[in-house]
Formats: C-alpha cells, sequence, structure tokens
C-alpha cells in the first residue's frame, strides 16, 4: 500500500506588497498597491489594508483607485523580490529536496520523508514560518493536508500568517461545503457556469457523473470529479517548468455567429490576462483553439520576437486570428486561447520597465 502522503503549501502574505512595507516603514499600515496608477495599469500586490476596500491582483488600476481613493501606487521592485524568494527556498530545501515552486511567493512541499526527520508535518510547517519570518521579517501562510489540491485550499483558510490542517479524515468533509468559486482549479466564468447549472458547493458538484462533467468541462472534468471527493493524485515535481498558461470555455450551446463568438472571445481574453498577472508571467506565442459540435479541434498560432505585455495586443491577435476564420463551416463547441514560451517576471529583471504597469 502506497505510503500516506505530507504536503505542504506555503504562500507568502501579500508578498510584494509586505517586502514594500518591510523596506519603506512610511507604507506600513496603509493600503498599497503594487504596479502602476497609470489607466492601462494593474494591480500586482496589494496589501491588506487595500484589500479591505476590494483591491486586489490582477485588477486595473483605475478601478482599485475607485476601490480606495486613497492607495498608494508603488512600482514594483523584481529584482529585490527575487532576492527574498531565494531566501524562501534555501529554508524549504533543507527539509526537503521536493519543492514545486509555483512563483515567487508560493510552494509546495512533500515532507513524506523529510531531512530532518521531523515527526509531522504540521511540526514542519510551523517550524518553516517562524524562520521565514527570521530569516526575512515577512509572514507566511501554510496549508499541511495528504494531497496538493487540500494543501492549497488549507494555506487560504487562515491567512494572514496562518497555519491550516486538514487530515485524510476530514478532506472529503471539508470540501462538501465548500463554494465552488473558492476550489483551486476553478475560475469565475467556470464557478458562475457551475452555478447556474446548480452547482453551487462540493458537494453539488460531487453528485454529478464524471460523464456529466466531462461533457459540459472537456477533460478537465476529470480533476473536477476528484477534487470533490478530497482526491488529488498529483505528486510533487520539483522539476515542474510550466509551459503555457491557457483558458478555454465549453458552451452550454454551439455558436455560429460572429457576435457570439466575439463576446465569448472577450471573457476568455479577460480571464487569461488575469492569469497571466497572477502569475507574473508573459508569453511570447498567442493561440487560439476552436473545437467544433462534431469534435473537431484546429488551432491558429502567431508569434512574437518578445514578450506580450499588453492585454490590447493579446486581444488584437486574438480577434484577427478568429476573424479569418469566419464564417465558421459549423457550430462551435469550445473555444480558448493560451499563451506559449511563457517568461516569469523574475527572468525580465533588467527589463521591467517594458512592463505595463
Amino acid at each position: 500500500m502506497e505510503k500516506q502522503r505530507k504536503i505542504i503549501h506555503i504562500d507568502m502574505d501579500a508578498f510584494f506588497a509586505s517586502v514594500e512595507q518591510r523596506d519603506f516603514p512610511d507604507l506600513r499600515g496603509k493600503p498599497l498597491a503594487v504596479g502602476g496608477s497609470s489607466e492601462r495599469g494593474v494591480v500586482a500586490a496589494a496589501s491588506y489594508e487595500a484589500r479591505k476596500f476590494g483591491v486586489r491582483s490582477a485588477m486595473s488600476s483605475r478601478m482599485a483607485k475607485q476601490k480606495c481613493p486613497d492607495l498608494i501606487f508603488v512600482r514594483p521592485r523584481f529584482e529585490v523580490y527575487k532576492q527574498v524568494s531565494n531566501q524562501i527556498r534555501e529554508i524549504f530545501l533543507e527539509y526537503t529536496p521536493l519543492v514545486e515552486p509555483l512563483s515567487l511567493d508560493e510552494a509546495y512541499l512533500d515532507v513524506t520523508e523529510n531531512l530532518k526527520n521531523k515527526a509531522t508535518a504540521t511540526e514542519i510547517a510551523q517550524e518553516i514560518k517562524e524562520r521565514i519570518l527570521e530569516t526575512t521579517n515577512l509572514t507566511a501562510s501554510a496549508g499541511v493536508s495528504y494531497n496538493k489540491f487540500l494543501a492549497k485550499l488549507a494555506s487560504d483558510y487562515k491567512k494572514p500568517n496562518g497555519l491550516f490542517v486538514i487530515k485524510p479524515s476530514a478532506g472529503e468533509k471539508f470540501v462538501e461545503n465548500l463554494e465552488v468559486g473558492k476550489f483551486h482549479g476553478i475560475g469565475r466564468v467556470t464557478a458562475e457556469k457551475m452555478n447556474k447549472m446548480g452547482i453551487l458547493t462540493g458537494n453539488d458538484l460531487k453528485t454529478k457523473s464524471l460523464e456529466f462533467l466531462v461533457k459540459h468541462f472537456g477533460k478537465v472534468g476529470n480533476y473536477y470529479f476528484d477534487i470533490c471527493r478530497g482526491v488529488d493524485n498529483r505528486s510533487v515535481n520539483p522539476d515542474s517548468i510550466r509551459k503555457s498558461i491557457g483558458v478555454e470555455n465549453t458552451f452550454d450551446k454551439d455558436f455560429a455567429e460572429p457576435d457570439d463568438l466575439y463576446r465569448e472571445l472577450d471573457d476568455i481574453i479577460e480571464q487569461l490576462w488575469r492569469r497571466m498577472t497572477r502569475a507574473k508571467a508573459f508569453g511570447k506565442t498567442i493561440t487560439l483553439k476552436i473545437k467544433f459540435a462534431d469534435f473537431e479541434v484546429i488551432t491558429r498560432s502567431r508569434t512574437s520576437q518578445l514578450p506580450i505585455i499588453d492585454e490590447q495586443f493579446l486581444a488584437k491577435v486574438s480577434y484577427e486570428m478568429l476573424h479569418q476564420l469566419l464564417p465558421m463551416p459549423k457550430g462551435v463547441r469550445l473555444m480558448g486561447v493560451s499563451f506559449g514560451n511563457l517568461e516569469f517576471a523574475d527572468e525580465m529583471i533588467g527589463r521591467q520597465l517594458t512592463l505595463n504597469f
């Protein structure tokens, strides 16, 4: 029988903003956004003081300012964030070589076997939190469970500076009453689609068959079927390199009219740009995917020489690729847009002035 895994998810609290408040005492206790205050700016991170007003990462700077008129904007210092991230990573590696970074400020750790022979994952998580605070003067939240999905949920549960454990006996029960919009891996639009189907919670999701979920959500339906039961068999992969970020929407009915397709494409582009912003990533290749009612799939791609840092450029290229396919020869069941050839913010140090903040 396979040994029960012990997974920790560590997530720094308002990382970019907290670094700025640590380094500049006059910013402490004030609503702060890391990003740019221009009309086309985007919030990369918000302090907890700003979040009380509804300001959050990936929000336009214009909207953030409307929600919080006293919001202070500071430009990002990626070289500093990278340095702090490396300090934190070194702490992780003292406990296990199985560290899977998701971004500069969060990572999964598999401590089923650990280098310090600690008895429990909870003890390790608490010690890591203390070490991070001691080393960086920053707080982190930790989630502990038997798989990645639940560890991620647990780290969000008592933020900031929290530690929460979901034991194997409690995993499925914990998910039952959770709103599907709070599931890691279910975005806003998918959650809205589920809500329209009467799927509001994990318990509602569990009533749906695997066939139903695959039919309405594609292959990711397999993932939804598992997680609402507290199941996630993904391993912590220290060599994981994200190759692309994409958004796909499966429609409730087939579309062929241009107006319908452009409307759906607008929604997909908005979701994709939010994901790119949260991942602090930029891509060079844009790919449009179309799946027809008979399940035939076609793709079209465009590649830029430099990373694409402008949502309007993403929209322009996506519209052009869709336009070239019109009129559609048959109904469209699914449409998606993805970014490939990714570069991440910490890899673009020295070029950050070109970022759209």
